[in-house]
């Protein structure tokens, strides 16, 4: 293991990483050579964001031979340090992921940073001519997302979506057999999100702890007066930043339950639900009801309700009990109830989480067994595969899909914030005779905040 580096080593190391920023304001990227990667070349990977999913990153590289982690990023020098020191080998150091992609040995980035960079930090990546691993949810809003699928599409990247459910064989099994009939007609999926989540209180406005950079932390968001409930992890419940709990675990689900739907875009959307029982600084809802409709072109119609709480709940269809056993493998074990439900003519099927990656079938009237099955996968490995291969039909998460899983986030958030029924347009992707809503979609009702902004045109 690598030892943990001095205070002098690391300020040297970061030397470079915050020389020049200002220059960078507006930096169009040159795309480096494409790198034909041999048998016995090593995939180079920066992970980006460190604090939390980022060590998870880290860890999933660090188990895969044909990968070298060549460089670190994070805003926050205790955490960067502590980082370097847990990793193997040498890699580079930065601050200003900007620094990073003028690197042009990184073949790869993998975004581990709060929501509200993870799309702009895509983009850039793609514009450098670098593959890309990006967290869930892809973006901040829909436009942002819409427009890194424009990037990896124009600078033909692979780009995969953090939404490592797909990479498992027991759903994709699952996936399968609805598709192929196993429940009959299907026309509702359920999902989950009951998760046990604690007040955050209240934190008082405070410096900016030594050795953060949090005008680089905030980058697009506007900058507001430092708090501890602004900053690690408890800023996925401020609208600026995150997208609620919706937007955090529950894009898992969504993504799943559209997923076996065979659906993409809603044509109406509506969620209602509010911040309940604790006193705190959470702007997002702790509980949520969601409704999509989805009308399709034989003239049928499908539904997914996506239900969101945050406390001490009931479990269903057995997701979250811990005591049913498919086949030799336990489903569920943890306290949460956290998954999917699909119902059909002939039966219904539950399905786990990233953790919990198990299915189980019930048919007919009488719930007679059926197919059941438990396998995890290797979503990074999925992503690595085809960093080599080049083929982008082999993502098992490619960036579309993870776009569209967003949008339907988006879109609930956007419903429930206006406290109005939307219709949408899957064609245009946009909100029919309802220009509020098409701005909060486009801007999250914050706007970007000058140099960290959006391009238009990637």
């Amino acid at each position: 293991m690598k030892p943990d580096p001095t205070r002098r080593d690391f300020l040297k190391s970061a030397m470079k990483t915050t020389a020049g920023v200002s220059a960078l304001s507006g930096i169009t990227f040159l795309p480096r050579p494409e790198r034909v990667l041999g048998a016995n070349d090593r995939v180079r990977v920066a992970v980006c964001g460190l604090n939390g999913r980022g060590k998870d990153h880290i860890s999933a590289y660090s188990h895969l031979s044909n990968v070298e982690i060549a460089a670190l990023c994070d805003v926050d020098e205790s955490v960067l340090r502590k980082r370097l020191g847990e990793v193997g080998g040498k890699p580079e150091s930065y601050v200003d992921v900007r620094r990073l992609l003028e690197d042009k040995s990184i073949d790869a980035v993998s975004i581990a940073t709060p929501n509200h960079w993870h799309s702009l930090i895509a983009v850039w990546v793609c514009q450098a001519g670098k593959d890309v691993y990006v967290e869930k949810p892809c973006s901040h809003n829909l436009w942002e997302g819409r427009q890194l699928v424009r990037a990896a599409e124009k600078y033909q990247r692979i780009v995969q979506h953090g939404t490592q459910i797909r990479s498992a064989p027991a759903i994709q099994e699952a996936v399968k057999g609805i598709h192929e009939g196993a429940l009959g007609e299907v026309y509702l999926a359920r999902g989950l999100c009951f998760k046990w989540r604690d007040t955050i209180g209240h934190a008082p406005e405070e410096p900016v702890p030594a050795g953060v950079n949090y005008d680089l932390w905030t980058g697009p968001a506007p900058l507001k007066p430092f708090s501890r409930n602004r900053f690690h992890y408890n800023w996925h419940w401020n609208w600026d930043t995150g997208n609620g709990d919706l937007g955090n675990q529950g894009v898992h689900q969504v993504d799943v339950a559209r997923w076996g739907l065979g659906v993409e875009f809603p044509n109406r959307v509506s969620a209602a639900g509010g911040h309940f029982m604790f006193d705190d600084d959470q702007q997002t809802p702790n509980t949520l009801n969601c409704a999509f409709e989805f009308d399709l072109p034989d003239g049928k119609r499908k539904m997914m309700e996506f239900e969101v709480r945050h406390w001490i709940t009931n479990n269903e269809a057995n997701i979250g009990r811990g005591d049913l056993v498919a086949g030799k493998h336990r489903f569920f074990g943890h306290h949460n109830t956290i998954g999917n439900i699909f119902y059909g003519s002939q039966g219904y099927l539950a399905t786990g989480d990233e953790d919990a990656v198990s299915y189980e079938t019930w048919l007919g009237k009488d719930e007679k067994s059926g197919p059941h099955g438990h396998a995890g996968g290797d979503h990074f490995g999925n992503f690595i595969d085809c960093v080599r291969s080049r083929k982008k039909e082999a993502l098992n998460a490619p960036i579309k899909e993870g776009y569209i899983s967003a949008s339907l986030v988006h879109l609930a958030n956007c419903s429930y914030r206006l406290g109005r029924s939307l219709r949408f347009d899957p064609a245009t992707q946009q909100v029919i005779d309802d220009d509020e809503a098409n701005r909060l979609l486009q801007d999250g009702d914050r706007g970007y905040r000058t140099p960290f902004t959006m391009p238009k045109e990637v």
